[in-house]
């Protein structure tokens, strides 16, 4: 008799295969696009009709990139302090020692204005990140969910979000590091320059578009398993806070509770990116603050228990800034009335081949 115990135990887990014994059940052929069709609307799926555009229309994917602008080019800017603080503490442990002991050194030599230092190439940088990150992001999960097909597209849902998240990060990251090498030099190199215009012409004069693009590399090795995790345990912990924890359906909460739903999952999604990004995050500060290094040689340098510091300060930074993100992100598509699709729920063909409905 279907499902079976382990089946619903399967079904459960959030990170889990899709394993499943399936019923044989005749359905009528479709056509390859009418079955890209079915997926789209799977994703769109009771999506009130007040909206300003088609869901994965050019419109949508425009304004969901101005929406990672947004997002990600005014929160970085907001923590620059504690980003200033924690590059310091990462590539002169001796001197720092702290978090405290950072923001007062940092205070005591530059003042309240050696806090804001990199704050130009950080808002450009990272805006330029998120248009990247978040609009691409909508582009490869629509594309790969329709070229897996509806059945498969829910059943690997959490692979889906994975891969479509990579591919964005990867083209993203290539938008963000001229900026971020600058950012770093600015910071963790004193007397270099205190502003972007200052750091741009000097650092192409001293070693040529290499300065800029050296620290991709371990960038795609920080932002890479950062976005991964910082969509996919997103994506699947609002699916679980509206299934375990919000006490009624999504479509019965206001925009409102829906908006803080977002925060708390993209608070949680935070830590874990932190934790799983902070190495790389530690070999990139040293990389760009030294000429000449190498990402192995920058590694081997910092050891085991080198590459950890400054995690603490980071997960503050970055479960913080992840949360802000979304609730700004999903604001954006409020505010513009775009597709906000709830969480994917099992499709009609597939409760047929499972026995779960006659």
């Amino acid at each position: 008799m279907y499902p079976t115990t382990l089946t619903q135990l399967a079904r459960v887990n959030p990170f889990c295969a899709p394993v499943f014994a399936l019923q044989k059940v005749e359905e009528p052929r479709q056509s390859t696009a009418v079955q890209g069709q079915n997926s789209r609307r799977l994703a769109a799926a009771a999506v009130s009709d007040n909206v300003s555009c088609e869901f994965g229309s050019m419109k949508y994917y425009a304004l969901c990139g101005f929406g990672g602008i947004l997002s990600c080019g005014l929160t970085h800017t907001a923590v620059v302090p504690l980003d200033l603080v924690k590059c310091r503490l990462q590539v002169n442990p001796d001197k720092y020692k702290s978090i405290f002991k950072g923001f007062s050194i940092t205070i005591r030599e530059d003042g309240l204005r050696g806090l804001a230092k990199g704050w130009a190439p950080t808002f450009f940088g990272y805006s330029m990140q998120g248009l990247c990150k978040f609009g691409f992001y909508e582009v490869f999960k629509i594309m790969y969910g329709d070229l897996m097909g509806e059945e498969n597209a829910y059943m690997w849902r959490t692979s889906l979000y994975l891969a479509a998240s990579a591919s964005a990060e990867f083209f993203a990251d290539i938008a963000l590091a001229p900026m971020e090498a600058v950012k770093v030099r600015i910071q963790t190199q004193p007397g270099f320059a205190n502003t972007l215009r200052q750091a741009l012409p000097k650092m192409y004069a001293e070693e040529g578009l290499w300065a800029f693009y050296k620290g991709v590399v371990p960038l795609w090795m920080r932002q890479i398993p950062y976005t991964m995790m910082k969509f996919a345990c997103f994506e699947r912990t609002v699916e679980a806070l509206y299934k375990f924890v919000v006490p009624k359906p999504r479509n019965e909460c206001t925009k409102s509770e829906q908006l803080v739903v977002t925060f708390v999952a993209g608070y949680i999604a935070g830590v874990f990116c932190a934790i799983v990004s902070h190495p790389a995050d530690s070999v990139v500060s040293v990389l760009n603050k030294e000429k000449g290094s190498t990402a192995m040689q920058v590694l081997k340098k910092l050891g085991v228990k080198g590459v950890w510091k400054g995690l603490v300060a980071r997960i503050i930074m970055i479960g913080t800034l992840t949360a802000l993100q979304w609730f700004i992100y999903d604001s954006v598509k409020v505010y513009f009335r775009l597709p906000r699709p709830p969480p994917p729920e099992m499709p009609e063909s597939l409760k047929k081949k499972l026995g779960l409905t006659e």
